[in-house]
C-alpha cells in the first residue's frame, strides 16, 4: 500500500531529527555526570548533609529522567519502523490505525523534547513566580486579571504542575486588583518566562449595561523562584518588616492574628507581600524568598547578555504594548505580536490551551526571530 511506503519515508526522515535531539542533550556528558552523582550518593557520609544529599538526588533525577526520555524516543522510533515494514511485508491494511497512531505518538514525543532543549537559560529549570496586576480601567481590569490568574493556574493543572497563591488583593467589585502566584514543576519558568509583558482584552462588557464593546489592559510579571543558596545580601538593616491581618479571596487561612507580612527593601524600594501561609513566619520566609528572586534579578541586569535569563523578553510594562491581543468580540481570535502565532479557539486558551503560544516563542527566541517593537 502506497500508505505505507509514505509512512516508512516519514519514520526514516525522523532519524536525523534523533540525532540531533542526542547532541543538543550532549547526552554523553549527561551520562557522566549521572556516574559521578552515582559515586556521590554512594559514598560513605553522603546523609550526613541532608540539604546536599537531596539537591544530589533532585539532580540525578532530572538527568535519568532525560536520558529515559530520548530512549524512549529512539526504543519507539524502531517499534514504529518494525510495525510499517511488517505492514509492508504482510501488506495488511488492517495495521494502518496502529501505525496512525503509533507515529502521531512519536512526533509528539520528539516535538516535547525538542522543545525541552530550547530551555538553556540559566534559570530556566526553576520553579515560576507569577505576578498579576490590573490595568487602569477598574472593574473591567480587575475583571481581566482575574481571568488571566485562572487561565495560567489552569495551564499548570494541565501539566501536572503544583501552584500556591502567595498574595492576592481582591478588585473593588470583581476580580483582583494583584495577585502573586508561584507554580513548581521542572522548567516551570523556562516555559512561562516568555508570557511576561502587557495582556490585552477586547469584549463587550459584562458590567456594561449598554452592551459596549471594552478594551482593557492587565500586566503579567513572571520570575525564577530563586533558592536561598543563592548569594544574594540582604542585610537586615536594609528591610522594614510590617505586619498585617491576612484576608481577600485566597486566603483560605485568614484569621485575628496579624499573620501576614509586607518587607520592603529599603535601597531599591522593591515591596514584596505574603499572606496565604499559616503562619507569620512562614509567610515571612516566601516573602524572603520572593525578595531574593527580584534582588537576583535586578543584580542579572548588570550583565546584559543574560538578561533574558532572568525575564525572557524585556519588553517594556506599559499600557499599549501588549504582547498579546484577546478578542472575544466582533470576532474571537488571540494573536501573539512577537511571534505571529494565533489561535481561534479563544474558550480552549482561557483554560489553559497555551502550549502553542509557549513553543512559538521558545523557537523564535532561540532563532533570534521575536518582533519586540
Amino acid at each position: 500500500m502506497i500508505e505505507f511506503e509514505e509512512y516508512k519515508q516519514k519514520i526514516n526522515s525522523m532519524l536525523p531529527r534523533i540525532k540531533d535531539l542526542e547532541s543538543a542533550l550532549n547526552l554523553e556528558a549527561i551520562r557522566k555526570e549521572i556516574s559521578e552523582l552515582e559515586a556521590e550518593s554512594s559514598a560513605d557520609g553522603f546523609w550526613n548533609d541532608i540539604e546536599n544529599s537531596q539537591k544530589v538526588l533532585q539532580r540525578l533525577k532530572q538527568l535519568r529522567d532525560k536520558v529515559e526520555v530520548y530512549e524512549s524516543i529512539v526504543n519507539t522510533h524502531d517499534d514504529v519502523a518494525t510495525l510499517c515494514q511488517l505492514a509492508i511485508e504482510e501488506e495488511d491494511a488492517s495495521l494502518l490505525p496502529d501505525l496512525e497512531s503509533e507515529y502521531a505518538k512519536l512526533e509528539k514525543m520528539l516535538e516535547e523534547a525538542t522543545l525541552q532543549t530550547l530551555l538553556s537559560g540559566e534559570y530556566d529549570g526553576n520553579n515560576a513566580i507569577m505576578s498579576f496586576h490590573a490595568g487602569a480601567g477598574g472593574t473591567e481590569a480587575q475583571d481581566w486579571a482575574q481571568m488571566l490568574f485562572r487561565m495560567y493556574t489552569r495551564w499548570a493543572e494541565r501539566h501536572g504542575f503544583k501552584y500556591k497563591v502567595l498574595d492576592y488583593l481582591d478588585g473593588d467589585e470583581a476580580g483582583l486588583k494583584s495577585a502573586v502566584i508561584s507554580i513548581e514543576g521542572a522548567n516551570a519558568f523556562g516555559y512561562l518566562k516568555g508570557e511576561m509583558g502587557v495582556h490585552r482584552l477586547v469584549r463587550i462588557s459584562p458590567f456594561d449595561a449598554s452592551g459596549r464593546r471594552h478594551t482593557s489592559f492587565a500586566a503579567v510579571e513572571v520570575m525564577p523562584e530563586i533558592s536561598d543558596d543563592v548569594t544574594i545580601e540582604i542585610r537586615e538593616e536594609d528591610i522594614k518588616v510590617d505586619t498585617f491581618r491576612s484576608g481577600g479571596a485566597g486566603g483560605q487561612h485568614v484569621n485575628k492574628t496579624e499573620s501576614a507580612v509586607r518587607i520592603t527593601h529599603l535601597p531599591t524600594g522593591i515591596v514584596v507581600t505574603c499572606q496565604n501561609e499559616r503562619s507569620q513566619h512562614q509567610n515571612r520566609e516566601v516573602a524572603m524568598m520572593m525578595l531574593r528572586s527580584k534582588l537576583a534579578e535586578i543584580k542579572q541586569r548588570e550583565h546584559l547578555e543574560k538578561i533574558e535569563d532572568i525575564k525572557g523578553d524585556q519588553k517594556s510594562i506599559e499600557w499599549g504594548s501588549q504582547i498579546r491581543s484577546y478578542v472575544f468580540m466582533p470576532y474571537t481570535l488571540v494573536k501573539d505580536h512577537r511571534t505571529g502565532y494565533e489561535s481561534g479557539n479563544i474558550n480552549a486558551v482561557m483554560d489553559g490551551d497555551l502550549d502553542g503560544f509557549i513553543t512559538a516563542y521558545l523557537k523564535a527566541a532561540a532563532s533570534g526571530t521575536l518582533n519586540t517593537k
